[in-house]
Formats: C-alpha cells, structure tokens, sequence
C-alpha cells in the first residue's frame, strides 16, 4: 500500500514538473528565486562585513573592496542589501503562510457549511477587503510597535481576505461533485469529509496565491520599513532605500542595488505564481 500511494505521489509530482517546465519564464523565474534565496541564507559567508556596523568612509562608490559602495555613514551597501534580502524573505514567506493559514480557516468553513455561517465570515472578509491594506497595517504598527515579527503578524492578518474568497470559491464547486456525495453517502462525517476529500483538491489555487502573497508581502515590508515603521536595528532594503533619499542624485548606488533586489524578488516570485498556475491547470496536464 505504501509503495501504491509513494509511486502515485512520484508520477503527480513528474506530471506538475513536465507541464511547469514548459512555461520557460517560470522555470527562469524559480531559478532566479532560489539563487535570491540561497544568497540571502548565506549573507555571513559571503561578506565579511556587518551591515549595521561602520567600517569605511561615507559614500564611497562602487569598487572592489566595496563592490556596492558605502552609505552616508559608511556602512557597506553589500552587506546591508544581503542581510535586508534576507528579512524580506523571512517577513514574505511568513506572513503569506500566516494568511494561507487563515485564509484556509475562514474560507473552508464559510464555503463548505454555509449558511448564516458563511454570511457572517464573508462580511468579516469584506470589512478586510474595503479598507486599504497598507492604511491598516501603518495604523496596527504604529500602535503595537515596529518590529519584524509584528510585520510578520500585521501583514500576514491583513492579506488573508483573497485566500479566503479564493478557497470558499473552490469548496463551493468541489463539494457538489459526485465523488463527494458518494463518501457522503456512505455515511462519512462532515469533518472527515472536508479535511479528507474537499481540502485536498481545493489546495492548488490557495499555492498559487500564496506564491502572489509573498511578493505582496515583500513589497509591503519595503513600504513600511520605507516609512519609518521597521525595527532600525534589523538590516531591511526599506530601510536602505528610507536612508538613500537624501542622496538620490550623489550617491545613487545607494537606492539603486536595494531597490534591483526587490524588483528581482517580487519578478521571480511573479513567474513562479504564473508557473504554478499553469501547473495545477488541470486541462493543461491532459495535453
């Protein structure tokens, strides 16, 4: 039986690597996401300097020592872009897993029981929707206080509305299908039914927006470090790009390599949304 199901689960992966590789942008895009990625993991081996910490003279431009230049206290750019990187992925990826998780929550439950259930969890989810995102989470730091896992938090609570909708969506569809009245009729419980048979084949969209979510979360991050509402004592790239505006014109190395990373950030984690759309795509396995 273990080998049915380990063989099985070998040929769906095979079956979502053959379509995702076709889309060339998307290979290129998770290429580029994991080198991002392993770059920011190994930030210690890479620089020997500390992207916080004075070590030269203010604005030097780009050279070999300093192969990013320096900032206008003398920090190195390098280390503060590979240390900032490294935040913003960390703040990304959990604050898009912490609205995956309620966004399943809220959407399982509103879409598979319905009711004056599901009216109560969509208007919560509409309440979310209608106010600006960015307006909520300066007002909820601003209150709780700047941090990088108050970001996590903040951001992550406030992005949960489009998985959310997303998911009821699915569940609404699949819980009709006949496969799902047959193990009801079979005389399965509610839960079973929902964590074993709906859940499983609701997932693949709520992926795919996660991917999205990530780099929402990373442009959010960048906006309210930006702002003034990160911790200063945690290397960020809205931090960096917060310190260059003086120096747009005399030091442009200064904004310039943060702000690339973020673009190259958000890019990849883009492609790697359309890729996986194309993935799950169930029309486009059969080809």
């Amino acid at each position: 039986m273990m080998e049915f199901v380990r063989g099985k689960t070998i040929a769906k992966v095979r079956g979502f690597w053959r379509v995702y590789r076709k889309n060339r942008a998307a290979v290129g895009g998770l290429v580029l996401l994991l080198t991002l990625a392993a770059v920011a993991i190994l930030a210690p081996t890479l620089t020997p300097f500390e992207p916080r910490r004075i070590i030269a003279t203010p604005l030097i431009a780009p050279s070999q020592l300093h192969p990013m230049g320096t900032d206008n206290l003398g920090r190195d750019i390098l280390a503060g872009v590979l240390y900032g990187a490294r935040t913003s992925f960390m703040v990304g990826f959990l604050a898009a897993l912490t609205a995956a998780m309620v966004g399943t929550i809220v959407g399982a439950f509103s879409g598979f029981y319905g009711g004056y259930k599901d009216e109560i969890l969509m208007r919560i989810t509409e309440l979310f929707q209608v106010i600006p995102r960015l307006f909520i989470a300066v007002a909820a730091v601003a209150i709780i206080g700047p941090s990088v896992w108050n970001l996590i938090w903040v951001i992550g609570l406030t992005s949960w509305p489009t998985t959310a909708r997303l998911l009821r969506a699915e569940i609404l569809s699949i819980r009709e299908r006949p496969f799902v009245e047959a193990v009801i009729g079979l005389g399965s419980g509610q839960t079973k039914v929902l964590f074993e048979e709906i859940l499983p084949n609701a997932t693949p969209p709520v992926i795919v927006s996660a991917s999205f979510e990530v780099a929402s979360a990373i442009i959010l991050e960048a906006g309210l470090t930006f702002l003034g509402l990160g911790d200063a004592n945690v290397p960020s790239l809205g931090i960096m790009l917060h310190e260059a505006q003086p120096y747009l014109m005399t030091a442009w190395w200064m904004s310039i390599f943060p702000g690339i990373i973020i673009v190259l950030a958000v890019l990849s984690l883009n492609l790697v949304g359309d890729g996986l759309n194309e993935a799950f795509n169930p029309k486009l396995r059969e080809r």
